[in-house]
């Protein structure tokens, strides 16, 4: 208890975040508008005005920095701006700078970083698609897919050979292919484009910079724009959440075919002039220990990562007095997203802060999408509260409308897309009539009479169904509560029921934990979930727990950090049926 008194009481490391500011407009009806009326700078108006401007201002600083043995590969900002105005050049060079994107088949690396700067700059799109698409064993389909929404005027690859088979793909037969590493008869070595001499950017605000893909709950991808203007404005509201002049380090792994680990990682890094450490390493137990490497090795300011790295890497901090030494020396802020992070791990990892630092570390999240840049909300503001969605970024509003029985998360803001590529009528959709876009989710306010303490994640607004009873499930309150029950063990759920008499839930394990432990706690916290219920609706009758975690490459888990349930449903069909079968199978734990 002492312990536990010493972590609750124990003051916040400065996470320097500037003043929170809120403007909060109640309409009739219930209707709420949230405005963050905090200035933002608007100097960098593309993606590529902030490596120039860092160029000249801090040249020496290292911008990006990857794994080569045993040390590291650096890159300063001049040497960046050296190298993507050559790369620029040989692309213009090669003929293939227009409107067409640059496809995309790599994992994080410097020349994935270079090449994709010096076509932006350009004016040329890039769409980075999920390494997935291309690697050995991929269903080519969904490359396919892609190119079909994409229409591609060249291709990239950090390796030839390793990415030989979506190479192969028709979808890309007679593109041009550019390698970084054992380039084909054909294909355009990268160290080719170098010798082409030099091009300025010429990219202007409104012209497209990236197409991300985006599946959300219906598993069909389609191509997110996002302009240059877009990005650029999310890196400078990021960047006013903070009143902080040094530039950010960070170790991070998530993928830049993703929005948060290309946007509102790589890119608000390069706004801010920051650092990043690319981190080849995955939160899996048997891929986690390179994670855990290279924060040994260095000392990040800031630091993001998924909840399962985070559950992995809260028992590598209780059993490495170095590793926690080294970690918490300059740390100002943890970060989540991707999932919910349980409120225990967030504790046991600011028991060893305050153990090690005397020190609690500001823990928080965010909200949004690859659509709102993706960053339309966060927590700015010294917290250790896990499950917060925070308050509008400088310059964004949040409109929130009674639908269900819930408030519907809207957005306005200048970081927001425009809509999808080739789909005028979609894109019109998706805006309301005062020009929020519609994330589809809903949220609720911590303390309804004091709106600054934040918004809280209420589910997605679409995803509730009725039993055959009639009885209908709102599936956030069942979840949120049930997982809440179990604790660690698991990492999320897929609640099941539509067309059945009764309510089952599917389980994702906590990856640390043996299958046995993982049932035990499901089975102990699915009871006391039940003793609180109330009627047929609210009371869970069957669980499963699942094989292994959601597949975000699979769009299980949506660029909302959420997961996707319908998707999820489909996907685990299998394991839908066996958790309604009767009789009840082996696996399937009843109540």
């Amino acid at each position: 208890m002492d312990a536990e008194l010493r972590t609750a009481t124990a003051p916040f490391r400065d996470p320097r975040y500037a003043p929170r500011r809120l403007e909060v407009e109640r309409r009739p009806g219930g209707e709420v508008v949230l405005t963050n009326p905090t200035p933002f700078d608007t100097t960098f108006r593309t993606t590529i005005a902030p490596l120039g401007h860092w160029a000249a201002a801090t040249p020496d600083t290292i911008w990006l920095a990857e794994r080569s043995g045993e040390g590291w590969r650096t890159l300063t900002f001049a040497e960046a701006w050296q190298r993507i105005s050559a790369l620029a050049a040989g692309l213009r060079e090669m003929g293939v700078v227009g409107e067409r994107p640059l496809l995309i088949l790599a994992r994080n690396s410097i020349d994935h970083a270079l090449v994709t700067y010096a076509a932006m700059g350009q004016g040329m799109p890039v769409a980075p698609v999920s390494p997935q698409y291309g690697l050995p064993g991929a269903n080519l389909a969904r490359l396919s897919h892609a190119c079909e929404v994409l229409r591609p005027a060249a291709v990239y690859t950090e390796d030839a050979a390793l990415f030989a088979e979506g190479l192969g793909a028709d979808a890309l037969a007679g593109l041009p292919v550019i390698a970084s590493a054992n380039a084909r008869p054909g294909d355009t070595p990268l160290e080719r484009l170098y010798r082409a001499g030099e091009a300025q950017p010429t990219a202007t605000p409104d012209q497209h910079a990236k197409y991300l893909l985006t599946s959300g709950s219906t598993g069909l991808p389609k191509a997110v724009i996002c302009l240059h203007r877009n990005m650029a404005a999310n890196g400078a509201q990021i960047a006013a959440c903070f009143d902080d002049p040094d530039p950010p380090v960070m170790v991070h792994s998530a993928p830049w075919s993703h929005s948060l680990g290309a946007n509102a990682i790589l890119h608000m890094s390069a706004h801010r002039g920051g650092t990043v450490y690319i981190d080849a390493g995955q939160p899996t137990a048997g891929r986690f220990g390179e994670t855990i490497r290279n924060l040994k090795d260095v000392a990040p300011t800031y630091q993001n990562m998924v909840p399962a790295a985070w559950m992995l890497f809260a028992e590598a901090l209780e059993q490495d007095d170095d590793l926690a030494r080294n970690f918490f020396s300059r740390v100002r802020l943890l970060q989540y997203g991707g999932a919910a992070l349980s409120q225990a791990y967030a504790d046991r990892i600011q028991a060893v802060a305050v153990r090690t630092v005397g020190e609690r570390i500001s823990f928080g999240s965010g909200y949004g999408a690859t659509e709102t840049g993706p960053t339309a909300a966060n927590v700015h503001w010294p917290n250790a509260r896990m499950g917060l969605m925070g308050l509008p970024l400088p310059g964004t509003s949040v409109r929130l409308l009674p639908e269900h029985g819930k408030l519907e998360f809207r957005v306005k803001g200048p970081q927001v897309s425009p809509g999808y590529l080739n789909q005028p009528e979609r894109s019109a959709a998706a805006f309301d009539d005062e020009g929020f876009y519609r994330l589809g989710d809903a949220a609720r306010f911590v303390n309804p009479d004091e709106p600054r303490e934040g918004l809280v994640f209420d589910g997605r607004i679409s995803e509730n169904f009725k039993l055959t009873s009639g009885t209908f499930v709102i599936v956030s309150d069942l979840r949120l509560g049930v997982l809440g029950d179990i604790g660690g063990a698991v990492t999320d759920g897929v609640v099941c029921g539509e067309n059945q008499d009764r309510i089952g839930v599917l389980f994702y394990p906590n990856p640390t934990l043996d299958r046995a432990a993982v049932r035990d706690a499901v089975r102990r916290g699915v009871a006391a979930f039940n003793a609180r219920a109330k009627g047929s609706g609210g009371r869970i009758a069957r669980a499963l727990v699942l094989p292994d975690g959601p597949d975000a490459s699979a769009g299980e888990i949506t660029d909302k950090g959420y997961i996707a349930q319908s998707l999820a449903r489909a996907r685990r069909a299998e394991f839908v049926d066996r958790l309604f079968a009767d009789p009840a199978h082996p696996d399937v734990l009843e109540f």
